[in-house]
């Protein structure tokens, strides 16, 4: 895996797995000496020697393990989408690959109540295909290529030379997957399958949507965590105060970002955020009014909240933006080239 050999040769991910001590035992090795003294019975000395190999440091698995690592974090924004086709399995493995310390994505329900992971509310801007995802079915949506359109140099664009397009076809069969990939790996995948995929990270899931169709997932959501033991792994939001606060009710000790309503209350109005609630997730700007100041991380750590930034300008998509991020006080890059930012992470450590 890429930058992963790295990241645990820098220690830069905490060995706090609740599975087991930090260290491993060998197997005790006897050495025997055997010493001969002259006209009097040979003596024997056995030595034994234990040599103690630490194991090598572990992911967080967990909210709170990830919240006590001692650093920032990276997350991959909905797989890494200006790196990697975004909402994709392959996505997802390259960008943990990478170093990225999270899974970040967007769920929502398909036409017959599958729960699936995919940024937009419609398929038109990876995919070929067109429509809501809620009026289309599991199925047909699985079928789609969902790196259709996607390119090398501007993550999704739609007027660029065909050989641009350098995912496009794996889906369909079109073209070979990469080495260890199959064409599965570049459909939109269910919720289950990249949890499944990957059940030891930890997952930062926004709910899409309002209303009716938003609360349905946030039903489904609940039941899949739970059934899938990550309920403790998982920070849930939503831009809509509704189904957050809805999902608390189904799952009242799931980690929570605040939704728009309450994070708009904070930053504008210094009002608490809700009980429970201590990660806050904005963009450095929302129209045009500047976010992120200095006066607002001072802020933040005053109350004991972490930020984590998602840059909605690409200008602030590159390697000195996510260490300027960092440098500034801010708590995780949510970010759309993962292995920038894990290098800069890593410079910011080393600093």
């Amino acid at each position: 895996m890429k930058r992963a050999a790295l990241l645990t040769v820098l220690g830069l991910l905490a060995a706090c797995s609740d599975s087991g001590d930090a260290s491993t035992t060998s197997s005790p090795e006897a050495t025997t000496a055997s010493t001969t003294v002259a006209d009097e019975p040979t003596t024997t000395v056995e030595a034994t020697t234990t040599t103690t190999i630490p194991a090598p440091p572990a992911r967080p698995q967990t909210i709170d393990e990830l919240l006590e690592l001692g650093r920032p974090i990276v997350l991959a924004h909905t797989a890494g989408e200006d790196q990697y086709p975004g909402s994709t399995l392959f996505g997802f493995a390259e960008s943990v690959a990478d170093g990225a310390d999270m899974l970040d994505m967007n769920v929502l329900l398909t036409a017959d109540g599958v729960l699936i992971v995919q940024h937009d509310l419609t398929v038109d801007r990876t995919t070929s295909g067109t429509g809501a995802l809620a009026d289309l079915t599991y199925d047909e949506v699985a079928a789609l290529d969902n790196a259709y359109w996607f390119t090398a140099d501007c993550g999704v664009c739609t007027d660029q030379p065909d050989d641009a397009y350098i995912y496009r076809g794996i889906r369909t069969g079109e073209q070979p997957a990469p080495e260890g990939y199959t064409a599965d790996d570049f459909a939109i995948p269910t919720f289950r399958e990249l949890v499944t995929r990957f059940p030891d990270l930890p997952l930062n899931i926004e709910i899409k949507g309002e209303g009716e169709p938003a609360l349905a997932a946030a039903q489904v959501l609940a039941d899949e965590l739970v059934e899938l033991g990550r309920a403790d792994a998982s920070v849930v939001t939503s831009f809509d105060d509704a189904t957050v606060a809805a999902f608390h009710e189904l799952l009242p000790d799931v980690e929570l970002s605040p939704s728009l309503g309450p994070t708009s209350d904070w930053v504008l109005n210094g009002v608490a955020l809700p009980d429970g609630m201590r990660i806050l997730q904005i963009p450095p700007s929302y129209g045009d009014l500047v976010v992120i100041t200095p006066e607002l991380i001072a802020k933040a750590t005053e109350a004991g909240y972490v930020i984590w930034v998602w840059p909605n300008n690409r200008d602030l998509e590159n390697y000195d933006s996510y260490l300027a991020f960092l440098e500034s006080g801010i708590a995780g890059l949510n970010i759309n080239f993962p292995e920038q930012a894990v290098k800069a992470l890593q410079d910011f450590i080393a600093k």
